[in-house]
């Protein structure tokens, strides 16, 4: 289960980062800075308007229809978007119908690691399972420029037809929806209880999520372009962020093992906030002072800033409970997903007016602002 819900969530997350990745392809044809990233933006968009939906969908008839189904909608998106490829507005439609058909892979199969796995265990197997964005990240990197750049869009975007095709069958033949113990007992009580009203802990939880997934996008979104600016050539830096988000998804595997040895999620979430924006700090810094270890430095900034999803999103699932974790997952991913449309086109106006510098630094305040909403303690329905 553990295995098909990341390979699932990577396929989705292929999909989505692909248009970040044709920037420098959009501005070498007349496209202007801030449209770029409008353009970047739309798979974002599209996971806001349907994350929460797929999320009620998860909770009323399960994780296996919903991954299933919904990677074989992907798969018929990234087939629009091979169609319209000579058409930027047709193809942003296209890859803003892929993020809105990709959300279901992001609640369900959340749910599937919180339902098969003790919460002793449950952060180590939520890390390897958050590790599935980076993962489609560095897929994307190591391709999508490269083959945009030497061979057209259409080319690139055969690998992720290719994939989102065959995890379609393979989740619907090997995906079992875990066992749900507020079914069985038929309790209205435990379906009716509504986390979101008896404490402010889920809110919370996606307000800090909401200001940190800021630097992380900005890095996803940009840190090509910036590198590309720096002098390196686009493949060269296509694999440079390819490799830098291959740290990050290890790093949400440690982070996970730590929270369980830690017993917590929150404190972890705590440093995880001081990280990042010590990190975006000296990233503005390198841009001011034109640093010879640019990649270094993205490498590290790139592994912090992605460090807190895994944390936040298990402690949402058991917050939440089996009968509203789905709702509340979709929620979690609508506020950080809303954040992430707003960094293209914010930061990429940002960046022609600032620069590189100023608007790293301006990013690196979010992550303090975080940390006074950070809670306390953790709650658990477990």
């Amino acid at each position: 289960m553990l295995g098909l819900g990341v390979a699932a969530q990577a396929a989705g997350t292929l999909v989505v980062s692909a248009p970040a990745l044709l920037i420098p392809h959009l501005l070498a044809g007349g496209m202007p800075f801030a449209s770029a990233g409008l353009f970047a933006a739309a798979p974002t968009i599209g996971l806001v308007l349907t994350l929460i939906a797929w999320g009620a969908v998860t909770d009323r008839v399960g994780e296996h229809v919903v991954i299933a189904g919904g990677l074989a909608l992907t798969t018929l998106a990234v087939v629009a978007a091979w169609v319209s490829a000579g058409d930027p507005l047709l193809l942003g439609i296209a890859f803003l119908a892929a993020g809105m058909t990709s959300a279901s892979t992001n609640a369900a199969s959340g749910r599937v690691v919180v339902g098969w796995f003790p919460k002793e265990r449950r952060g180590l197997a939520m890390g390897i399972r958050q590790m599935s964005q980076p993962l489609g990240v560095t897929l994307a990197a190591v391709t999508v420029p490269v083959l945009t750049e030497t061979h057209g869009i259409r080319t690139a975007l055969v690998l992720p037809f290719v994939l989102c095709a065959v995890l379609t069958v393979l989740c619907a033949v090997g995906i079992t929806d875990p066992p749900r113990a507020a079914r069985s007992e038929g309790t209205s009580t435990v379906r009716a209880a509504n986390p979101y009203r008896t404490s402010g802990f889920l809110w919370r939880v996606h307000a800090v999520s909401v200001l940190l997934v800021v630097p992380q996008f900005t890095l996803s979104t940009y840190g090509l372009v910036w590198l590309v600016g720096l002098g390196w050539s686009t493949p060269a830096a296509g694999l440079l962020v390819g490799a830098s988000q291959f740290v990050g998804a290890v790093g949400r595997i440690l982070v996970g093992a730590w929270s369980d040895r830690a017993g917590s999620r929150v404190g972890p979430l705590r440093l995880v906030a001081v990280a990042a924006a010590v990190v975006m700090g000296v990233l503005a810094l390198v841009d001011v002072s034109h640093w010879g270890a640019a990649a270094v430095f993205l490498v590290v900034a790139t592994s912090v800033t992605v460090a807190d999803n895994g944390l936040a999103y298990t402690s949402v699932a058991e917050a939440a409970g089996p009968s509203w974790s789905g709702r509340a997952l979709g929620t979690q991913n609508t506020g950080q997903f809303l954040a992430a449309s707003a960094v293209g086109p914010g930061v990429g106006a940002l960046v022609g007016v600032l620069g590189f510098a100023a608007s790293f630094a301006i990013v690196a305040a979010l992550p303090l602002l975080a940390l006074p909403i950070v809670p306390h303690a953790d709650r658990s329905h477990d």
